[in-house]
């Protein structure tokens, strides 16, 4: 009887399963999927925070004109204060799951690396605005065709490399 409680008192803990590995035992029904994931994880998780993080931004920014909207007020001003608050958003939303999910980052400087996360988003932000001014402003194409086409694209292959190698880059 002894054997059998020592055995109990010294056994690893039971991990508790996350979403994580719910979803890899479920994409192990599909080997073709498992493999496509296993090889490109990082910028498929990448991808799925992107889309995450711009419903969040989209959404505080739907949320700031809605409130914003008061009779004889600047609409300029009001804008641009609804697209920092959704720019805001979305980089307070984005840093952690890029931290953990997309690039499991352990750096301890964990204030330093947010700093350099959000000024390269900053970065991306003015690309993002150049790219809009020249697309739609000067060459007058259509604005959506331009953000979700030239833009959108653009500005996630800036943030990912920036983040990849910059900000979450693994020591050596």
């Amino acid at each position: 009887m002894e054997d059998i409680k020592d055995t109990v008192n010294n056994a690893e803990p039971v991990r508790k399963r996350n979403l994580e590995d719910k979803f890899r035992d479920w994409l192990q029904w599909w080997p073709w999927a498992h493999k496509i994931f296993c090889k490109y994880e990082e910028i498929l998780v990448y991808l799925v925070v992107g889309v995450l993080t711009t419903i969040v931004s989209w959404v505080t920014y739907g949320i700031c004109t809605l409130f914003m909207e008061v009779e004889g007020s600047e609409y300029a001003l009001n804008n641009a204060l609804a697209n920092t608050a959704s720019w805001v958003a979305g980089v307070l939303f984005s840093y952690p799951l890029n931290r953990s999910w997309v690039f499991r980052s352990t750096n301890p400087q964990v204030l330093k690396e947010f700093f350099g996360f959000a000024a390269s988003r900053l970065s991306t932000w003015f690309m993002d605005l150049a790219i809009m001014y020249v697309t739609v402003n000067i060459i007058g194409m259509d604005k959506w065709i331009a953000k979700i086409f030239i833009s959108a694209v653009v500005v996630t292959i800036a943030n990912y490399i920036f983040s990849k190698l910059l900000i979450f880059k693994k020591k050596k």
